[in-house]
């Protein structure tokens, strides 16, 4: 025989649930749904309405990650809201079925129910549930709202005028961010052009194969890239490649389709009675393009340099020694110790300064850095100068790059001519930040 239970058992068993934290048909509540309340309470109506309020949370659904899916679900609910539900005292309640909410959704009562607490988690609703777990309410004959249980809509309300900022925010990072695209389609077009122009007028640089791959590299993924800062960087490095393949042609442009390579045999070394000339466009003064060749020049098969000693060996600008002596408070030695990669050009253990330049041009070649360029920087640093900062460029790691190694170097000799290189300071923090103790071999 079955046992009828009785109030008494009846109210056991419902206790026992209690105890035992069972709920069952009542909504599972998550911590992420518990801010919403607080959000919700906050809401005094009055100065808004329905449409006020909807149009701001979708103005500010990109900003905020709220998905178009969970956009569409209050979309829906709001058809059934009005506007004296907004006025001040009343709360902005809607009780569509389930049933109802599914259908029109597209979707299954699990999926809906799922909506629903989402919405929730994202302080847009908070569920008002009837003592019997159902959805209804009643309106008196001016429509307002006397008994309400569905899908309180207060926290949108309450959430206004954070709404409307992020969408201010959101519209001004995409202004931003368009901005940031036609500067990246300017840079692009204007590397075209200078691809274009390489190739009509048969120019040979050695840096070319490296400012294309920096080029390549800069440009790749700008798409999708979605905030500005992160493009505002990507924007720069490609710029900043731009600038330099511009000025590498301009350079040779200014010495002829051969003006980027360097006059070597196909072993890549000078031929016995060559000498290893650099030019710049510096100037229209052919007597000083002679001075350039002469002060950034020897020839690799001589004991000695092409020009005088007297005015190539320890005569400079400043009156400094050219031979062995320091430059910039460093002596030979010690720039092959700080940077090494200059050591396989060098002819002698013991080198003087013309042997470091002499290096450094051949060593320039493997950095990218073009002869135009190079004549350039001996011209507004002097010989032994542009060494030294070949031999800086030489030492850092690939990853210290924002372009190319010819692109730092370019910017070093930019900074020279506007008189705010301080080579002599880089040094310094080179020694402090990694002392050297190898010693020339």
């Amino acid at each position: 025989m079955q046992t009828v239970p009785t109030p008494a058992h009846q109210a056991g068993s419902s206790n026992a649930r209690l105890a035992s934290g069972s709920a069952a048909g009542l909504r599972r509540i998550t911590p992420a749904m518990l801010p919403t309340e607080a959000t919700a309470e906050r809401f005094a109506g009055g100065d808004i309405t329905p449409g006020q309020a909807l149009a701001a949370l979708k103005a500010a659904a990109p900003r905020l990650g709220i998905s178009p899916r969970m956009i569409h679900a209050i979309d829906w609910l709001f058809r059934f809201t009005q506007p004296q539900d907004w006025e001040a005292g009343a709360r902005p309640i809607v009780w569509p079925s389930a049933a109802m909410q599914a259908a029109e959704l597209g979707v299954t009562d699990t999926q809906a129910r799922r909506i629903n607490r989402h919405l929730v988690e994202l302080g847009l609703i908070v569920m008002r549930d009837s003592p019997n777990a159902k959805r209804y309410g009643r309106r008196d004959k001016a429509g307002r709202i006397i008994e309400a249980y569905g899908f309180d809509l207060s926290p949108i309300g309450a959430r206004i005028d954070e709404f409307r900022a992020a969408a201010e925010a959101y519209r001004a990072e995409r202004a931003a961010i368009g901005r940031l695209r036609r500067r990246a389609t300017i840079a692009r077009n204007s590397l075209r052009q200078t691809w274009q122009t390489y190739q009509e007028q048969n120019i040979t640089d050695p840096a070319l194969p490296g400012l294309r791959a920096a080029a390549g590299v800069a440009s790749a993924g700008l798409g999708s890239i979605a905030t500005t800062e992160a493009l505002t960087q990507a924007i720069e490095r490609l710029e900043a490649v731009a600038e330099t393949a511009r000025r590498a042609l301009e350079m040779a442009l200014a010495h002829g389709p051969d003006a980027g390579s360097d006059s070597v045999e196909m072993s890549g070394r000078p031929g016995k009675n060559v000498g290893h000339i650099t030019t710049t466009n510096e100037t229209l003064n052919p007597t000083d393009t002679v001075i350039a060749s002469d002060k950034c020049s020897f020839s690799r098969d001589r004991a000695q340099p092409d020009v005088s000693d007297a005015v190539a060996r320890t005569i400079s600008a400043t009156g400094e020694r050219k031979d062995v002596g320091s430059v910039l408070k460093i002596r030979p030695d010690e720039l092959i110790r700080i940077a090494p990669r200059l050591k396989p050009y060098l002819r002698r253990a013991s080198p003087s300064w013309p042997d470091i330049v002499d290096a450094a041009d051949w060593l320039r070649h493997d950095l990218g850095i073009s002869k135009p360029l190079w004549g350039d920087a001996c011209l507004t640093m002097g010989r032994e100068r542009a060494a030294i900062a070949v031999a800086i460029v030489s030492s850092k790691p690939a990853e210290h790059f924002r372009t190319t190694p010819g692109g730092y170097f370019n910017g070093m000799v930019a900074k020279a001519r506007a008189g705010e290189l301080h080579l002599d300071r880089t040094i310094w923090g080179i020694r402090g930040a990694a002392p050297v103790r190898q010693e020339l071999e």
